[in-house]
């Protein structure tokens, strides 16, 4: 499918300064079953291109869904026409930036295709897992989906560069939602946090089949809970919620176009400052984060990132201590500072700008017995619910649908409405204890929404379950 347009590019890159082509083909299908009926499959279909031209300094865009000679030709025009007007009053001088010339693969491992097997036996499986969240008559709602998602990117530069990548990604859901004397409690298969790269097999290592006895269980008991208990205490997030706690407090205060400004209209600031990098302690000794395109399986894998970066493994945290941020190669040659290959774009028609990718808090010692046997009282909490943070990234409340208590060194009774509240800057400082590999699960989301216009892009976090001192904790009302 991207043949011609690459026959094209080489014919017709200019030979001088920078020009490249990215060509992007998504294709989607959701399926889902709720309380027994199918719902309308939604699928996607997207494919087109985007030209980049460095001329005279500037730097310019032309995209389109129209890869003919001329579509192409057209794009390609408008692309070094908004060169020369950025050249007038460049934010950097472009020309002085070094862009790679990158050759290579990337394929998401996948052992099962989607394609693999039917509709209809894909309908069948959602049936079960929804028949599954039956069994109560206070069982008010429930519901089983399947959500598969296929990108085929191919990278070309003037200079003979040449990346083509495919991912393959799967996001299973179930939830179940109870009702009983004006009380309403849910429990969902991890509110779509649960979400990998690869084919089909991602259901059994993820747990989805066995999900629903589970969920129906955890929300009867909420039903029937108190709510979660006020004060400062000790607080045990398991990974599904330090995923949300890793993206808003972590991973979006250390973009790079964020901390510069970029994004201020629209998805805020930072309280992260560029003089903070090499010197700040972010969290306490145990803290070591890492942003990893190459977990295997992971929401977020990839081999370069959008404007041709190879992805590395890097500590962005490490003993506590900020080492560097998320920024590409644009933004690490404005700023000064270092970053990752995270330039990302969500599609065609837009331009590649600083994403979380793999995000990931590194796995300690400690097993998840340890973590709960050190607590004389405090609060375990599951699965995120809400989330409110101010747009600096800095303060934070957030809320998870089940909770437990844990006294003298023991899960106890279980809690409803379990919500907590920090400073992002003093929050990680009071992380105490950190889970081993046993504890960690590779997690995600498919809605990070950043950018003007917007860009919706899939991000990764895996996470031991981590232990917090002093955590100010409360129930909902």
């Amino acid at each position: 499918m991207f043949d011609r347009p690459e026959a094209w590019f080489r014919g017709r890159a200019p030979d001088s300064g920078f020009c490249s082509l990215r060509l992007v083909h998504n294709r989607s299908e959701e399926i889902g079953v709720r309380q027994g009926v199918l719902e309308p499959i939604q699928t996607e279909d997207d494919i087109g291109a985007m030209l980049v031209v460095v001329d005279a300094g500037g730097w310019g865009y032309g995209a389109t869904s129209d890869l003919s000679d001329a579509g192409l030709d057209a794009a390609l025009e408008q692309a070094r026409a908004w060169a020369r007007r950025a050249a007038k009053n460049p934010v950097v001088d472009f020309a002085s930036v070094s862009l790679p010339h990158p050759t290579g693969s990337y394929r998401s491992s996948v052992e099962q295709g989607w394609d693999t097997l039917p509709l209809t036996a894909k309908i069948e499986l959602l049936q079960g897992i929804d028949a599954g969240l039956t069994g109560d008559d206070r069982i008010v709602d429930r519901s089983a989906a399947l959500w598969h998602m296929s990108c085929d990117t191919l990278y070309l530069t003037n200079g003979g560069g040449r990346v083509d990548q495919h991912l393959q990604q799967i996001v299973p859901d179930a939830v179940v939602v109870v009702a009983q004397d004006g009380d309403t409690q849910l429990r969902s298969f991890g509110s779509r946090g649960v979400c990998r790269q690869g084919g089909l097999e991602v259901l059994q290592s993820t747990g989805y089949h066995d999900a629903p006895p589970r969920l129906v269980e955890q929300a009867l008991a909420l039903l029937g809970a108190p709510n979660c208990p006020t004060g400062a205490m000790h607080l045990l997030l398991a990974p599904d919620q330090m995923l949300l706690q890793i993206h808003e407090s972590i991973g979006h205060p250390l973009e790079l176009d964020r901390i510069l400004g970029d994004e201020r209209n629209y998805a805020g600031t930072s309280f992260v400052t560029p003089d903070m990098f090499g010197s700040y302690r972010y969290g306490s000794d145990l803290l070591n984060v890492t942003f990893d395109p190459g977990v295997p399986g992971e929401f977020a894998g990839y081999a370069f990132d959008d404007d041709g970066a190879a992805a590395e493994r890097q500590y962005l945290i490490r003993g506590g201590i900020l080492q560097r941020g998320l920024g590409g190669s644009i933004s690490q040659a404005r700023s000064g500072l270092p970053g990752v290959a995270n330039s990302r774009a969500t599609s065609w028609n837009r331009p590649p700008i600083d994403r979380m990718a793999n995000l990931n808090v590194e796995p300690g010692d400690q097993s998840l017995q340890d973590l709960i046997g050190s607590v004389e009282r405090g609060v375990y909490m599951e699965t995120n619910t809400s989330w409110s943070i101010d747009d600096s990234r800095n303060k934070f409340q957030f809320g998870c649908e089940y909770g437990r208590l844990i006294e003298d060194g023991q899960l106890t009774t279980v809690v409803k409405k379990p919500n907590y509240r920090g400073i992002s800057e003093t929050f990680w400082r009071n992380l105490v204890g950190v889970g081993d590999p046993s504890t960690v699960d590779v997690l995600g989301s498919p809605y990070c929404g950043k950018g003007e216009p917007n860009q919706v892009i899939r991000v990764g976090h895996a996470s031991p379950a981590c232990l917090f001192a002093g955590v100010e904790v409360f129930g909902g009302a």
